[in-house]
């Protein structure tokens, strides 16, 4: 069953508001994906705002709850609770997708509590389930075949982490650490320019569609060298491309039914 065509532009407005860089994205993906990608990216977004819409830790759990149970009724099999993101996406993801996107809402329990990334292995944890889960579920939901699934984790684990790159000034901001004491940012710069190179063959192996989720990492390669090269950029806020050279880029990868593992790392 297909979420209607007004449920879709009303998941669509979210991200187009929340993230116009994702929204974008889709966009430049075919037609047919979208019906998957704008209620995962924009239940994305709205637990990701959860936490952040009050200072009580109990209210903010209870959100969070909120989206647990409703991903809950969608693996059971209930009919999905009457809510602008929750139908679409139970129409986009299913009963397996649901199940795995749990994981999703609670890489987000952290941000109940300040946010602070505290160690290298809570980033990954967080990377994992905010950026690479819902990933690998919408390329699920598009056709993309279990073997994918490490492999596309991790691109999406790679695209997040230079999300998150660029984030840090405003999380600083904010009084949140963002990043653990001491970390390496080079070497987790490497590493993730490393899983998007490995991604990248699925781009032909999934074709158009399926791999569709994948365009939402089109700036990763160029923000994580930068990182790399010189790891002062993360504090600063000077990781960013020109809008020419982002649109440049985003029209280039769409328009290749397979990637180089240079040319998206």
């Amino acid at each position: 069953m297909s979420a209607a065509p007004d449920a879709i532009a009303a998941c669509a407005g979210i991200v187009e508001r929340g993230d116009p860089a994702r929204f974008r994205a889709v966009m430049a993906a075919p037609v047919a994906a979208r019906a998957v990608l704008f209620p995962v990216h924009a239940f994305t977004l709205e637990v990701a705002r959860a936490p952040h819409v009050t200072k009580e830790p109990m209210i903010a759990e209870m959100r969070l709850q909120w989206w647990r149970d409703a991903l809950e009724e969608i693996a059971d099999g209930q009919g999905p609770r009457r809510h602008e993101v929750v139908e679409p996406l139970a129409a986009a993801v299913g009963a397996e997708g649901a199940r795995t996107l749990d994981a999703a809402v609670v890489a987000r329990r952290g941000d109940i509590v300040g946010g602070e990334v505290v160690a290298a292995d809570d980033l990954e944890g967080f990377l994992r389930g905010t950026a690479g889960v819902p990933l690998w579920v919408a390329a699920r939901a598009l056709g993309a075949p279990a073997e994918a699934e490490d492999a596309l984790i991790g691109f999406g684990m790679a695209g997040g982490l230079a999300r998150y790159f660029a984030a840090v000034p405003e999380l600083a901001s904010s009084g949140r650490a963002a990043l653990p004491a001491g970390v390496d940012i080079p070497a987790l710069a490497r590493q993730a320019r490393a899983r998007l190179a490995a991604g990248a063959p699925w781009r032909a192996r999934l074709g158009r569609t399926a791999s569709a989720p994948m365009l939402e990492a089109w700036t990763a390669g160029p923000i994580l060298r930068m990182a790399e090269r010189d790891p002062d950029l993360v504090d600063r806020g000077g990781l960013a491309l020109s809008p020419h050279r982002e649109s440049w880029r985003l029209l280039r990868l769409a328009a290749r039914s397979r990637w180089s593992a240079q040319a998206i790392s």
